[in-house]
């Protein structure tokens, strides 16, 4: 039985709100990048065997969903089954979402992204490599690379 953890995050481009020194009353100028392009990374791991599995996808529905879910499954050892822990997004709970046979689906409670450890490697991801990366560059476009940081981070 291989324990596991799932989650998803955006990457992209936001606006952040710039501070500016200025005379009062002024209204000094302050550039910014207009552009929002993102994307979504998918990722998976198993702590216990130091196992990951990630996708990234430009978008995030049950679609992209079921097809994490086959990434996960070609991950998980032949005699092996995988419980896999991840919150209840709408896309995790879809009627229309294809669960593996080697896959069994254990939601967490509602609201309690604090017992998913994933979320605290998005944090560590965000702020080591993807804050440096522009979304859909080329390294990030591919789920091997996001898959080898997953691990390294993990």
């Amino acid at each position: 039985m291989e324990i596991c953890f799932q989650d998803e995050a955006r990457i992209g481009q936001k606006n952040k709100i710039t501070r500016r020194w200025a005379k009062r009353g002024t209204r000094p100028w302050a550039p910014h990048d207009q552009r929002t392009r993102s994307a979504y990374i998918f990722g998976a791991i198993c702590p216990k065997l130091g196992k990951a599995a990630a996708l990234v996808m430009p978008w995030c529905d049950t679609y992209a969903m079921t097809q994490h879910l086959a990434e996960i499954a070609r991950h998980v050892a032949d005699d092996a089954h995988a419980i896999l822990i991840m919150d209840q997004a709408g896309w995790h709970m879809s009627n229309n979402l294809v669960v593996p046979e080697n896959t069994t689906i254990l939601p967490l409670p509602p609201k309690s992204p604090e017992l998913n450890p994933v979320e605290n490697l998005w944090l560590f991801m965000r702020e080591n490599w993807l804050s440096s990366l522009e979304a859909h560059s080329r390294r990030w476009s591919t789920s091997r690379f996001a898959c080898q940081k997953m691990k390294i981070a993990a």
